[in-house]
């Protein structure tokens, strides 16, 4: 799949929370750093739509977006595909 498989997958209307994810690499003056923060949740769809859009609209080269659709009251690792973002060594290089 691609990342706009990815991004439609998590857009399904499930009537699951919606959770936009930002990845991206810092330089903390020595070394890179990988961060990965919540930005964005919503149980609306279209908020998600319309926000991913924008993020990734006017977004830095370094940065990387993906939003889930996660149910309420779930151990989200026990489900086959769930919030993260991988940033590998050679992000940081």
């Amino acid at each position: 799949m691609n990342y706009q498989d990815y991004v439609e997958q998590g857009l399904k209307d499930d009537g699951n929370l919606k959770l936009i994810l930002k990845g991206n690499i810092e330089n903390n003056g020595h070394n890179k750093i990988g961060v990965v923060s919540v930005v964005y949740i919503t149980k609306d769809v279209e908020k998600a739509k319309q926000r991913i859009s924008e993020l990734n609209a006017s977004k830095k080269e370094e940065d990387y977006y993906m939003v889930y659709s996660c149910p309420l009251d779930k151990y989200l690792p026990g489900l086959g595909h769930y919030p993260s973002i991988e940033i590998t060594q050679d992000d940081l290089s």
